[in-house]
């Protein structure tokens, strides 16, 4: 099973992916399945007389990188773009690429780099019985924390031991 190791101070621990995501649809379909299958038993919750998901997306942050070459191949520029949804960071590339004052102003050739994109989403779980907790999951490592009892750093290490995307 993957160990966390516990960080000092609040309750927080993670552990390093040995095989970062390779693309963000890995990524996604790991936090889709989080969030629709709920394997780590959240519940549901109301607060300020709204109803809340066991699990629900609190923070997601998607980075693509760009270098920009000249005629000859020299790297002349980078350029890294950060998003707040997948939406804006498939359209933000698109956009980017296409666009010719940007190419104008670098005096190059765009080039996407997506083995260097970044991708982290951060999951507020309720558990009942020992209240809230989040789940940041990056491109490269796994985080719990604000979690108050072991039990729920263990439930998120057998978790993530079965879903080998996470090993």
């Amino acid at each position: 099973m993957a160990v966390f190791k516990e960080r000092t101070g609040a309750k927080s621990a993670s552990r390093h992916l040995k095989n970062p995501f390779p693309d963000l649809a890995a990524f996604d379909a790991v936090v889709r399945l989080l969030i629709m299958k709920n394997p780590l038993g959240c519940t549901s919750y109301m607060m300020r007389k709204k109803n809340h998901r066991p699990v629900e997306k609190v923070r997601e942050m998607y980075t693509a990188k760009f270098v920009y070459r000249n005629p000859d191949g020299k790297r002349i520029g980078i350029g890294l773009d950060m998003y707040n949804s997948i939406e804006g960071y498939e359209n933000g590339i698109a956009a980017v690429i296409s666009n010719m004052a940007n190419l104008a102003a670098h005096g190059g050739k765009v080039r996407r780099v997506p083995d260097a994109d970044l991708f982290s989403v951060t999951l507020k779980c309720h558990d009942p019985e020992r209240g809230f907790y989040f789940i940041s999951i990056a491109r490269d490592r796994v985080t719990v924390s604000s979690y108050n009892d072991d039990a729920i750093r263990q439930r998120v290490e057998a978790w993530s031991a079965g879903i080998p995307a996470l090993v």
